[in-house]
């Protein structure tokens, strides 16, 4: 029978978003967000400046948050609405930002709703800008951003190069997609002191070992355990490099992605990484073996011979390879895929390469392993302790290993 995994975390229930929206053509990817964020379970109040009434109606926020849509400073009778908003937001993002809105933040005014409720709130800030790819090279609006982020300390997500307005051609200055603004809210509602400033390096997915131009040896592995824990360890904070095989997922948000393919690649990817990061977990399926000899034309099929024997040559340990090259104080968890004799297998793994945790799970249990979107985990530990967690998706398992792996980060400051 099909496996269910528990309900998804719902890292939105219950906090209060205040989304504003200025005037542009990207407006419209705020309605999904919206959608989104109340469907995790967000209250999400929606401010629309008098030119985004323009670009989206105010009806089609109301039916997709069940909220009225705020537009006016003075729409609230007697109720200073600003610092109502302001006082009890979780977090505050705008998307679409307009240069004509960054100018504004940026110089403190308070002439609308969205600008006053900057000026009335201690939550965090997310700014998303869109605009033509000519004004957002502009000195000025550089100037504006940088007052924003650096002095301000609001979080800035894009713009990104891509098609602009159908007259303006290909720039940057395309609003992010609307999960990369949700990813950047949520990294304003669980930022978390134990991982803001620190470095995270993760592998993910299979590596690939070419036998010809056409074949290689690789594994079912789809990279997405590892992608979903880079992405928690970026909304928490963190600084998080990502060093991966071939994987048909997208890159995590805000995560600098590093493509390899062999595992020669992902070992020098990491060893030219590891000596700066705080915390490294080693996800990936790193194939044990390659070919000896990669040929540069594709094999044929020999009519005379009923097999083909191929030489295998031992890939480095990627893990246990580079641990002279961590950095001291460093905390590393490791990946264990076994068929057998799971916490004693892992147990042996976090001996052999120095890891203070081991993500064990069985590849034989429905549900866990590869190409699945859940997982359920066998947690190892250096005094043998073992804690097995229920079936969930693989979101849900890397926040549970990023709180394991939290408590190891203040225990080694």
């Amino acid at each position: 029978m099909p496996v269910t995994p528990l309900e998804p975390r719902r890292p939105w229930k219950g906090k209060r978003i205040v989304l504003g929206v200025t005037g542009g053509i990207a407006a419209y990817k705020a309605i999904q967000v919206a959608r989104d964020l109340t469907r995790l379970g967000g209250e999400v109040d929606v401010v629309l400046t008098r030119s985004a009434e323009r670009f989206v109606a105010s009806l089609t926020f109301e039916g997709v948050t069940g909220r009225p849509v705020l537009t006016d400073l003075f729409s609230a009778k007697g109720v200073a609405l600003h610092v109502r908003l302001g006082r009890d937001a979780d977090v505050v993002a705008v998307a679409p930002a307009t240069a004509d809105f960054l100018a504004r933040a940026a110089q403190g005014r308070a002439d609308d709703l969205i600008c006053t409720t900057l000026l009335a709130t201690s939550a965090p800030v997310v700014i998303c800008p869109a605009m033509n790819d000519k004004m957002y090279a502009h000195p000025q609006v550089q100037d504006n951003l940088d007052h924003l982020q650096n002095r301000l300390g609001y979080q800035i997500a894009g713009p990104v190069r891509g098609a602009l307005a159908v007259s303006e051609g290909v720039g940057r200055g395309r609003l992010v997609e609307p999960w990369q603004i949700e990813e950047a809210i949520g990294r304003g509602l669980a930022m978390d002191d134990a991982f803001m400033g620190k470095s995270v390096l993760v592998t993910a997915g299979p590596t690939q070992e070419p036998i010809d131009p056409v074949r290689y040896i690789g594994n079912h592995s789809s990279g997405r355990m590892g992608y979903a824990i880079a992405q928690a360890a970026w909304r928490r904070g963190a600084k998080v490099t990502l060093v991966s095989g071939p994987s048909a997922l997208d890159n995590p948000f805000g995560v600098d992605t590093v493509a390899v393919e062999t595992a020669h690649d992902m070992h020098v990817a990491v060893a030219e990484r590891i000596g700066d990061s705080d915390l490294n977990i080693f996800s990936a399926a790193v194939a044990d073996f390659r070919p000896t000899d990669s040929r540069d034309v594709k094999l044929k099929r020999d009519e005379s011979a009923d097999r083909i024997l191929l030489d295998l040559t031992e890939n480095p340990d990627v893990a246990r390879d580079t641990r002279a090259k961590r950095k001291k104080g460093s905390v590393n968890v490791g990946f264990a895929l076994e068929t057998e004799h799971l916490v004693s297998n892992a147990l042996a793994k976090l001996e052999s390469k120095a890891f203070d945790l081991v993500v064990a799970n069985d590849a034989n249990e429905e549900g866990a392993g590869f190409s699945v979107r859940t997982n359920r985990v066998t947690l190892v530990l250096k005094d043998a302790q073992s804690e097995r967690l229920p079936l969930m998706s693989k979101d849900e398992v890397a926040e549970e290993i990023l709180d394991r792996a939290r408590a190891l980060v203040i225990e080694s400051q």
